[in-house]
């Protein structure tokens, strides 16, 4: 049975790889998902505000840009995500901030700030989300990126619901969602990495396969975009998509995550990255101070 089990999730691993092969990795530069460190926040009164901090170093970044007009190259990241619950599962509200430095400028010194603030929810097995964003320089003038969209999300039950997974694969669960979005509010916001056409559409994917009690986790994601421009605006003009390793502890998290951004309908820029990052979530209560929590963490897109 031992063989067996190994096995099959040995079968499952190379399908993740033969899925997302090596050289179409890739993630998000703006609101990375990132897999969470449990099951769904419980819900109480007494919570008003939870989040998670974190910081990357971008070890290997023969591409990816430090700033919207694709200048320099990113050094580190560091990113504080908050959210608050405004009715129950059904409406929260939530903000990420991300600033990012650029490697040929000292690694230290920022070079861009992303701001998202948006809204979202869950009704049974479906997510929405409404969400403003803005991408700019820090360290001098140029380009702001900068969108309004909506997003939709299906998310059907983890493996963990069918007895037969539960029998063979007692330590491991899998947990899947999909969706689609549209960027209604568009000025500045790119269809492709080389900063050509402007967003119309976007597709996403996400799985997060539980190697071991939650502890070591293996998560992939796709995003697609459309361009408002091209004479099919359904057809996608870029692919990100990533892989990543998660290590988690007690509300400690470290990631090794690889990234490729590319054109699909044209030849063009494709940005790609390696980096280490390390996350530490917490929440705030009513009548206590901060306190580490290994508890749900928010899959912010894009």
């Amino acid at each position: 049975m031992r063989t067996l089990r190994f096995f099959t999730l040995r079968s499952l691993l190379w399908g993740f790889c033969l899925i997302t092969p090596t050289e179409l990795w890739a993630l998000e530069k703006y609101g990375r998902p990132l897999p969470e460190m449990g099951e769904a926040h419980e819900q109480s009164e007494e919570q008003w505000l939870r989040g998670y901090l974190l910081t990357g170093a971008f070890v290997h970044n023969p591409s990816f840009a430090a700033r919207p007009d694709n200048s320099g190259l990113v050094g580190l990241r560091h990113m504080i995500h908050l959210e608050t619950d405004i009715y129950k599962e059904y409406l929260q509200f939530y903000t990420d901030q991300n600033v990012f430095s650029d490697r040929k400028n000292g690694w230290i010194s920022l070079s861009e700030w992303d701001s998202v603030y948006a809204f979202t929810g869950t009704i049974q097995n479906w997510g929405w989300r409404l969400q403003y964003e803005r991408d700019a320089p820090m360290d001098r003038s140029g380009i702001i990126q900068a969108y309004a969209d909506t997003l939709v999300t299906y998310r059907p039950a983890n493996a963990r619901s069918l007895s037969w997974w539960r029998s063979a694969f007692p330590e491991q669960n899998l947990t899947v969602y999909a969706g689609a979005g549209w960027l209604f509010h568009n000025q500045t916001y790119f269809a492709r990495p080389d900063n050509t056409g402007r967003a119309l559409f976007r597709y996403v994917a996400h799985a997060d396969l539980d190697l071991y009690r939650n502890r070591v986790v293996l998560f992939v994601d796709g995003n697609f975009f459309t361009d408002r421009s091209a004479t099919n605006a359904l057809q996608p003009s870029e692919f990100d998509a990533v892989m990543g390793l998660a290590l988690r502890y007690q509300g400690m998290e470290i990631a090794l995550i690889h990234e490729r951004d590319m054109p699909l309908d044209q030849v063009g820029l494709v940005q790609r990255y390696t980096t280490l990052q390390l996350r530490y979530e917490f929440e705030w209560t009513k009548s206590s101070s901060p306190v580490n929590i290994a508890k749900g963490g928010h899959h912010a897109i894009k």
